[in-house]
């Protein structure tokens, strides 16, 4: 079974939607991790905005790179630049991937705008996992 971590700044909340969508789409196909060179929590908005498209991330937990330092993952995806710069050396052969998605986290704006925010990251990132799953997986 294939191994596929997700790696972003906080793993509070891109990583943590791409988390719940390659679940979803890659079934038993892979086993999905997801981390931060922090630890932020999950954040709020994130799990709301997936509840909407029916996807549960309200247990996901936010971890650290740290934690799976011994793990010979086939993938590594980083879903932002900093995370990026930031990933610590993995000894495997792990295909490294790299999508710079916008931090909704971050929106600005009306309550309606920074949900809106989130829903247009969410779907970018919901079709980004559904091909990954179908070309890689």
């Amino acid at each position: 079974m294939k191994k596929v971590l997700v790696l972003c700044t906080g793993n509070s909340c891109r990583s943590q939607i791409a988390e719940g969508y390659l679940r979803y789409f890659a079934g038993d196909k892979a086993e999905i991790f997801s981390a931060g060179v922090e630890t932020h929590g999950v954040n709020p908005r994130a799990i709301a905005t997936m509840a909407e498209d029916g996807i549960d991330i309200s247990m996901h937990t936010s971890n650290h790179i740290n934690e799976y330092q011994g793990i010979d993952f086939d993938y590594v995806i980083t879903v932002c630049d900093h995370a990026k710069e930031r990933c610590p050396f993995f000894p495997s052969s792990a295909i490294k991937l790299h999508e710079n998605f916008p931090d909704p986290a971050k929106a600005i704006g009306t309550e309606e705008e920074i949900v809106s925010a989130f829903r247009q990251v969410r779907n970018i990132i919901k079709n980004y996992t559904k091909d990954f799953v179908e070309q890689c997986l």
